[in-house]
């Protein structure tokens, strides 16, 4: 797999300690934060009280998923986004690469790992495991049956996100199939956001959908082993676990000007910003800096690679 350039090599090495310095009270009481509800979930929350607790401001959540999330802060709507997929790239004929003008104005700042999961119903007890290959199979409609997957013989009902710039959809097709055109199985239930159908597979016994760990794990869905490896923070982090992606914090590309952002975003990448994630369920990105390397495709890399010679990836927003 082909490194990434230099830009982003530096990026990985140069230390964020700097950044870590006793935040000033912010202007603002009030901070509004738009964004993936996978990130809303599974750390956001958290967050948002441990931060309000220790300066006085509130940090109101929104949800709404990845692309709101970058879009909402590009254009001023929002102060602050989450999102779990890079801002899009386009390739022009040229050769040349651009961002997608609605979500060019922003930055974009790793905050944790998540790990993409395979969830089904808990009453669906035969259901224990699935290899990459056998997902890649079920999301284009070659496996429709349970046996298929060693358990017992049942239709899989396919929950899917709609459209394929959402952040699983996108982050899957990137990581999973190394192209984000990939067409999904044309009969499966499409839904609009990662909530949806994380409670739609808690109602159906033949369900099959993929998902991040970091919202899943606050279902009642159970959670299948891919390739052999039992889904956790723990197999996340010693970079055992084969396919996850990043969890973005998204602040306005004129960052600079606004310290109360720069107050909060100095407080999520601290030791207590990073604990409190940890506590809650989230890999934070600084302890597992080197699964940028280890399992991401180089379609992923390449884009941040742009994203970073742009400096619309970095690593403290600076």
């Amino acid at each position: 797999m082909p490194y990434p350039k230099k830009s982003l090599q530096l990026m990985l090495v140069l230390t964020v300690l700097s950044y870590f310095q006793s935040p000033a009270i912010a202007a603002s009481k009030e901070l509004r934060w738009t964004g993936c509800g996978i990130s809303k979930l599974g750390f956001m929350q958290d967050l948002a009280d441990a931060y309000e607790k220790k300066t006085g401001v509130k940090v109101l959540l929104e949800g709404g998923g990845a692309t709101k999330g970058l879009r909402s802060v590009a254009d001023g709507s929002s102060h602050l986004g989450g999102s779990c997929r890079l801002p899009l790239v386009m390739e022009n004929k040229d050769g040349t690469f651009i961002v997608e003008d609605k979500e060019s104005k922003v930055k974009v700042i790793p905050l944790g790992w998540d790990a993409l999961v395979v969830i089904a119903n808990k009453a669906n007890d035969s259901a224990t495991a699935i290899t990459q290959q056998q997902l890649h199979d079920v999301l284009t409609g070659k496996i429709t049956n349970w046996k298929e997957l060693g358990a017992a013989d049942n239709p899989i009902n396919l929950y899917v996100r709609t459209g394929k710039i959402s952040g699983v959809g996108l982050t899957l097709r990137q990581q999973l199939f190394n192209n984000t055109g990939q067409e999904f199985r044309m009969d499966a239930t499409y839904l609009a956001s990662s909530g949806k159908i994380e409670k739609a597979v808690e109602a159906d016994p033949y369900a099959l959908a993929v998902s991040g760990i970091s919202s899943s794990r606050h279902r009642k869905v159970k959670m299948l082993n891919l390739d052999a490896i039992e889904p956790s923070q723990n197999t996340l982090k010693e970079g055992k676990y084969p396919l996850y992606r990043l969890l973005f914090l998204v602040a306005p590309h004129n960052l600079a000007e606004h310290p109360d952002l720069q107050d909060f975003i100095r407080f999520a990448l601290s030791p207590q910003g990073m604990s409190t994630m940890k506590k809650a369920g989230t890999l934070p990105y600084q302890q597992a800096i080197n699964l940028i390397f280890t399992g991401t495709t180089a379609s992923y890399l390449h884009t941040i690679d742009l994203l970073a010679d742009r400096n619309i990836y970095t690593l403290t927003g600076k």
